[in-house]
């Protein structure tokens, strides 16, 4: 069966902040430590990587993933990308570049951030190389149909996907019409919740809970989470069918 794992579940500083103090017991549950929001979906036939943040390589060597099919970029803040360079070790083993699916608009972002990606180079030196693809409606990969689509980060569209009864909404703050369709009937939602307070960009706690009794899923899991939260203090007081994610959540989907 296939597998969702959450690789980071934290928002961009991730979680502990450089240079802030915590309380002892926060820091003792290792689900406060929280790498920079990213996922894994293993299928029968290999593993996709939605993501690849500045926490990629720690990431991928926690999986053990040794190989990729192809990864989806949902956006390209740099939370999300600044560990693309990193890929470049799926290149040196296939001798192929790694195929990235992503918009339009992101793709330029790509071309820009690592420029030296498409470039020529004298041989004896590696960079990373990237094959980059326009999203389908659904994506047919690792023996997986992953059904993409777009919502609301601010002012920017950001890719969702559904893979079976199992769905992922990172960095979110609107969820169009047309899509909610897409979210029904769910065993497992994924959810952007970054602080307890309104942020522009991101649902805040209560928008998201909000949201998770719309949609309904049979669980809900909050991620993109600041230090705001405090596994062992807040999570009790979170409705039934809602819990937070973790690094190294693992679901059957």
């Amino acid at each position: 069966m296939p597998e969702a794992i959450i690789l980071g579940s934290g928002t961009s500083t991730g979680v502990p902040i450089i240079g802030k103090s915590y309380p002892a017991e926060y820091l003792a549950n290792p689900k406060n430590h929280r790498l920079r929001s990213s996922l894994l979906l293993r299928g029968d036939k290999g593993d996709v990587l939605v993501d690849a943040g500045p926490d990629a390589r720690q990431q991928l060597l926690g999986a053990q993933v040794s190989s990729i099919e192809c990864v989806l970029v949902t956006h390209t803040h740099a939370d999300h990308i600044m560990g693309m360079d990193d890929l470049r070790a799926f290149c040196l083993g296939t001798k192929e570049p790694v195929r990235v699916i992503a918009s339009e608009e992101h793709q330029k972002d790509i071309r820009r951030v690592f420029a030296y990606a498409f470039g020529d180079f004298p041989p004896g030196i590696f960079v990373p190389r990237f094959s980059l693809e326009e999203p389908p409606d659904t994506l047919h990969a690792a023996g997986m149909d992953i059904k993409i689509f777009w919502v609301d980060h601010g002012p920017m569209k950001v890719m969702g996907i559904r893979v079976n009864d199992f769905a992922y909404l990172t960095d979110v703050n609107g969820i169009p019409d047309d899509v909610r369709p897409l979210l029904e009937g769910l065993d497992h939602l994924i959810l952007d919740a970054v602080r307890h307070k309104p942020h522009p960009n991101h649902f805040c706690l209560s928008e998201a809970l909000v949201e998770a009794e719309k949609i309904a899923a049979e669980t809900t899991w909050l991620t993109h989470l600041s230090d705001d939260y405090d596994h062992d203090v807040d999570e009790p007081d979170l409705p039934p069918c809602v819990r937070f994610a973790y690094d190294g959540l693992k679901l059957t989907i």
